[in-house]
């Protein structure tokens, strides 16, 4: 039995489908969620929102910061990171009028998503202590994104 060429086509189809999809990190602004351990001051809501902006190779984030039921704290967490590849890393702080800390999350990206874990460091007056945070960052998909402008 010979191979035709419409067999040899379909040969080739089905192994392009064998492998998995690579994940497409694109310029966009990736929204959502980091879930993070108790404060041992605060109790409340450790739920709150992330936005990465993936923009001409440039890594910067926001973190909302709530230390009770109520408010949010009138600036937000804020840093920067790096993208090799897939493969996310993002460190940043937030200071208040009493406490603060410094942060680090990372994550690697399959398709339009990346799952993040990380850790805070607190500085409550003369008192430090970690907690862990995880969560997740998705994009639009690509149709509903932006359009580059022509250049």
């Amino acid at each position: 039995m010979f191979p035709t060429k419409l067999t040899a086509a379909a040969l080739m189809a089905t192994a392009g489908l064998a492998t998995p999809a690579a994940a497409q990190v694109l310029d966009a602004v990736y929204r959502g969620t980091l879930v993070c351990g108790d404060l041992p001051f605060a109790s409340g809501r450790n739920r709150e929102a992330i936005e990465v902006t993936i923009r001409g190779g440039s890594v910067n984030f926001k973190h909302v910061v709530r230390l009770s039921n109520s408010a949010v704290e009138d600036n937000a967490e804020q840093g920067s990171g790096t993208l090799d590849g897939q493969k996310l890393e993002l460190q940043g702080a937030w200071k208040g009028s009493m406490h603060g800390y410094q942060s680090r999350y990372s994550g690697t990206f399959v398709r339009r998503s990346a799952e993040l874990k990380g850790t805070q460091t607190w500085s409550d007056g003369s008192k430090s202590f970690s907690r862990s945070c995880a969560g997740s960052i998705k994009r639009d998909f690509k149709p509903l994104l932006p359009k580059k402008p022509p250049g």
